[in-house]
């Protein structure tokens, strides 16, 4: 293995590994963290491409914050940067959560430390909000995906649609959609 090859190995491994250990809240609270890295400290991908794949990775089954790791670790790094970048999103929450498990029972209910949890879920809430205004920014470039978000946030918020639907009801709408803008181009 090269020098090059091993500084992006190493790099996807840091990176999704600090955002998997200092990143409460889960995935969408990862991403701004995430994009930092990616996009400007390592320089592993342009910021477009960083937004697709953070897009992707919302949309499938599974751990946002894993799906994202194997998106940007296979595209920066190949085959083995999917897997180095998955271990590092995965390593620290196997770990934390065997060591909160056993030590659950010692923590105070109550408290300064109740305080302090209390203090990093508002932080994590801003964060999650940070990045739905980053994904905001990049995917809702036409009356099309606005209306289709103010639909899906509607279904989910007021009407209680479960969310997988309303992905696959959206990625139905955007099918039909450039069918029907196509066909008027071809037209033209």
């Amino acid at each position: 293995m090269n020098k090059n090859k091993f500084k992006i190995l190493w790099a996807l491994f840091v990176i999704f590994f600090k955002a998997g250990t200092f990143t409460f809240a889960g995935g969408l609270a990862m991403l701004p963290v995430i994009e930092k890295d990616v996009v400007e400290k390592y320089k592993l991908m342009p910021k477009e491409d960083f937004m697709e794949y953070a897009t992707l990775a919302q949309t499938l089954p599974g751990v946002i914050a894993l799906n994202c790791a194997c998106f940007v670790g296979r595209r920066a790094g190949g085959f083995l940067g999917m897997l180095v970048a998955g271990f590092g999103a995965t390593f620290s929450a196997f770990a934390l959560m065997i060591a909160a498990t056993v030590l659950l029972q010692f923590v105070p209910q109550e408290g300064p430390v109740a305080g302090a949890f209390m203090g990093i879920r508002a932080a994590s809430a801003a964060l999650v909000l940070s990045a739905a205004f980053s994904l905001g920014r990049h995917n809702l470039k036409s009356r099309f995906a606005v209306v289709v978000m103010l639909a899906a946030f509607a279904l989910v918020l007021f009407a209680k649609v479960s969310a997988p639907l309303v992905v696959l009801a959206a990625g139905a709408a955007g099918y039909v959609y450039q069918r029907i803008k196509s066909k008027g181009e071809v037209a033209k």
